[in-house]
């Protein structure tokens, strides 16, 4: 098998047809030419609702909320909101990537009316769960279920595939949504219907993105008076569906709702054989100032509803923002969300970064020392940070006190488009090459009798910290599956990021995908002779 890097000579990369500039926002575009197969549906799995106010405001809106744009972003030191337009995730789909909504009336009844592979795979649907559950529509409302909805996600999800002729489809969901998404694709398509097996769901799903959802459930750090006040936002349903000791009966194919689940198990963790882990991506919030009244009893480690640690599936790839669980501020209202979407769907490239040889002495931490690092990613052309784990946002990355010090430390994932493709905003210039940068500080910590000592501590001040810019691209005349890849530290550069260039350098020599880039001095005395960056890469769409 053909590697997917080869050593190259010092030559420039030739230069490529510029793409057509990104149309505006508000003008649905066609669906790209130059990526045929690609492309696959998309289904939109909204969150909890509340009471039946709530879900009755939410069937009202032919979306479900995900049309829902936002003005306002938090920037700066003392967090004072500036006007920033988004758009919604729905419309940028729309006008960016070239899908489409072809609805006229009920989405289902529209797919039933139409013929096997007759509707282009580039369209978008909004799982509409909540209808049964309204009291608007006049049929006398049902109590939400959380099985039932995951049944009926299963029904839209072979009816989108039989009209489109996709293979498979794209799940999106926010907050209680990627849990309908799992119980679909982990019990619900195990289970036959009316004595006929259904699909299983690796088979209908190729990927799954969540937005803030409880995949270890909704957990509270106090209780007492504020307690009851939180649960009057989730409501008693609510506390059912999201308690981890419940999530056993509609998670587990062979369990049953209420029933007790055995020692050992784990609502964040997927078994191998029902769905990959790498085909999910979990973004993180971690700002609860912008939430409700739950934020006084989940704690600070959270968006407000869903703690840091419930965010994520086990083994899947995520990434820390410094959003809130739901609103204006929130997740889904947010360019680092779209941003992180699109390029989880669409993306040509995936990079796996980890820090490697740490020293088992400071990895240890044998003199009472905790060892933290801070990681921050950034891709060129973007106005925001892709993900932020930041001591400040209660998620730095632990270097001591892991289980195995030996193993590698995941540091980030980071998700590429064609080199070729216009990122983010318009006043980019296209480029060849992609350009990312891996802003990574380390710091240590005294701890003595279970607390900080601070005597010999400066504040925000790390022992070690720099930049690494990677640059992945291809040489005009080489074959589509070929990738070059260059690394350089901010340190180690003459001047500016912007001004720093590949062109006559040569790349990185690799094997099979796989390169490891050392420490500069100044972290190698701090972390080992051994320790280096890892950076894995492979083909993702």
């Amino acid at each position: 098998m053909m590697s997917i890097f080869r050593r190259h000579s010092t030559a420039p990369p030739a230069a490529e047809p510029e793409p057509d500039p990104e149309p505006d926002a508000a003008t649905p575009a066609p669906a790209p030419q130059s990526a045929p197969g690609r492309r696959l549906p998309v289904i939109y799995v909204r969150g909890f609702a509340g009471g039946a106010k709530g879900i009755d405001k939410q069937v009202d809106d032919p979306f479900y909320g995900f049309n829902d744009g936002s003005t306002h972003i938090r920037v700066g030191g003392d967090g004072t909101p500036q006007y920033y337009q988004f758009e919604s995730p729905l419309l940028r789909l729309f006008a960016a990537d070239g899908y489409q909504p072809l609805v006229s009336g009920d989405p289902k009844a529209y797919l039933e009316s139409q013929q096997p592979q007759s509707v282009p795979p580039e369209t978008l649907w909004i799982h509409r769960f909540y209808d049964s559950a309204a009291d608007t529509f006049g049929k006398g409302a049902a109590e939400f279920n959380i099985e039932r909805a995951a049944e009926d996600l299963y029904d839209l999800v072979e009816l989108v595939r039989s009209r489109t002729g996709a293979p498979k489809v794209f799940l999106v969901a926010h907050s209680m949504g990627g849990l309908v998404c799992r119980s679909m694709i982990q019990k619900i398509s195990y289970l036959p219907k009316d004595g006929v097996p259904r699909t299983p769901g690796k088979d209908l799903v190729d990927k799954l993105f969540t937005y803030g959802t409880p995949h270890g459930g909704i957990t509270f750090e106090v209780g007492g008076g504020l307690l009851d006040e939180a649960m009057e936002v989730l409501g008693p349903v609510g506390s059912d569906i999201f308690s981890p000791e419940l999530m056993y009966g509609y998670l587990w194919r062979d369990a049953h709702w209420g029933e007790e689940a055995p020692d050992g198990w784990r609502p964040t963790e997927i078994p191998p054989d029902e769905f990959p882990a790498d085909r999910i991506f979990c973004l993180i919030g971690t700002d609860p100032a912008d939430y409700g009244l739950s934020r006084k009893v989940v704690g600070p480690r959270s968006d407000g509803l869903v703690a840091i640690e419930n965010a994520y599936v086990r083994g899947a790839h995520r990434a820390f923002v410094h959003r809130s669980h739901s609103g204006r501020y929130g997740l889904v209202n947010s360019e680092e969300g779209y941003q992180n979407l699109r390029r989880f769907l669409f993306g040509k490239v995936k990079v796996e970064v980890a820090l490697t040889g740490l020293d088992p002495v400071p990895a240890a931490a044998a003199d009472g020392a905790v060892w933290q690092a801070e990681v921050q990613l950034s891709v060129r052309g973007l106005p925001v940070v892709l993900d932020e784990q930041l001591a400040a946002h209660y998620c730095p990355v632990q270097l001591s006190g892991r289980q195995d010090q030996a193993a590698p430390v995941p540091l980030a994932d980071v998700f590429l488009l064609d080199p070729a493709t216009r990122e983010g905003s318009s006043t980019v210039a296209p480029s060849t090459v992609c350009r990312y940068a891996l802003h990574l500080r380390v710091m240590r910590l005294e701890e003595r009798h279970g607390l900080l000592f601070w005597r010999d501590h400066l504040a925000q001040a790390a022992d070690w910290d720099d930049i690494l810019v990677v640059d992945v691209g291809r040489l005009a005349s080489d074959p589509p599956e070929a990738m070059l890849a260059w690394a350089a530290w901010n340190s180690m550069l003459p001047g500016a990021i912007a001004d720093y260039s590949t062109v006559g350098t040569q790349p990185l020599a690799t094997q099979q995908g796989t390169v490891s880039i050392p420490l500069p001095l100044s972290a190698a005395k701090l972390l080992g002779d051994q320790a280096a960056l890892r950076l894995s890469f492979s083909h993702w769409s």
